[in-house]
């Protein structure tokens, strides 16, 4: 992407976090445009808007925001590791299985945990994953990170929320399986004892087509998400995280990339589509299984 002033994404918000992972420390300003035609955190506007898009574009009706980033090193090493849009998180290979660890924060002892992980996000990602976990809404504006640990055997645990120039350490992790560290739901790596995130040294590059900000609507959405989500199974929260960084999936596919039994999954995918969250339809290549799909409206 060497010699580029601006990359157009179209698609969807997990094709956004796939070009900003490819660009590793290379920073290009990035320009979604969301193929459903819904505007999120990282979508400016739909497909079908494109020819106002160009016209703004030529106009210098637009201008570039930075977006801060998450660098990530697992046991002394961060070869191969992408920065993080949204969030960073540490779970137990298997699910339905505890872990223990030891946050640290710029040198000093926050806690020490049993839960089901532990999720540090960024203003972005803090209407995301982290958010369906329990974690605070960070505004886009916000100079700080937010870390989530997900159902705690601690009742009284609570989110964190620090500063972006922090650095935060996940110490000692260990379970009865191995444990992985998931960048932005998709990059999966093993970790031994030791993980240590910090601010990317270069923040991610977005186009903003107007100065006006449509942050209050779409909090309000992810709020009202985030409501629906508290009375469901972890197992639910999982699922609908997983279909909205994946795209459709195949109730196989969603098996394998949880780890959850078949049965688990199964109900889990009937609450969603109760709520009307997920919707399914058959899979063209096989109408013996069918595809489920996030619902438009909750992107």
């Amino acid at each position: 992407m060497e010699g580029f002033d601006l990359v157009v994404v179209v698609g969807e918000d997990r094709d956004v976090l796939a070009v900003s992972h490819a660009m590793r420390e290379r920073v290009v300003p990035v320009l979604g445009l969301s193929v459903s035609g819904n505007s999120t955190f990282l979508m400016e506007a739909g497909v079908g808007e494109v020819e106002s898009v160009v016209e703004k574009l030529g106009a210098g009706e637009y201008h570039v925001a930075e977006v801060s980033r998450l660098s990530v090193s697992l046991d002394g090493s961060s070869e191969g590791v992408p920065c993080a849009l949204n969030e960073v998180a540490v779970f137990p290979s298997r699910s339905a299985t505890l872990m223990e660890h030891t946050l640290v924060v710029d040198g000093e002892v926050v806690w020490r945990d049993y839960s089901d992980g532990v999720i540090v996000a960024t203003p972005t990602g803090s209407t995301a994953y982290a958010l369906s976990a329990g974690g605070p809404i960070l505004l886009p504006s916000s100079k700080a990170f937010v870390v989530v640990s997900v159902n705690s055997l601690d009742l009284t645990r609570r989110p964190l929320v620090v500063s972006e120039d922090s650095v935060i350490e996940i110490r000692e992790v260990s379970s009865r399986c191995d444990c992985e560290v998931v960048v932005d739901g998709s990059h999966r790596f093993k970790v031994e004892d030791r993980v240590v995130i910090r601010r990317a040294e270069r923040p991610a590059l977005f186009v903003r087509l107007s100065r006006g900000s449509d942050t209050a609507r779409r909090i309000a959405k992810k709020v009202m998400l985030a409501k629906e989500l508290m009375d469901m199974p972890p197992s639910a929260k999982l699922i609908l995280k997983i279909l909205e960084y994946e795209g459709p999936l195949t109730q196989k596919d969603i098996i394998a990339k949880t780890l959850l039994p078949p049965r688990t999954v199964r109900h889990a995918l009937s609450i969603l589509m109760s709520r009307g969250l997920v919707h399914k339809q058959p899979l063209l290549r096989d109408a013996r299984q069918d595809l489920y799909y996030v619902a438009t409206e909750l992107e």
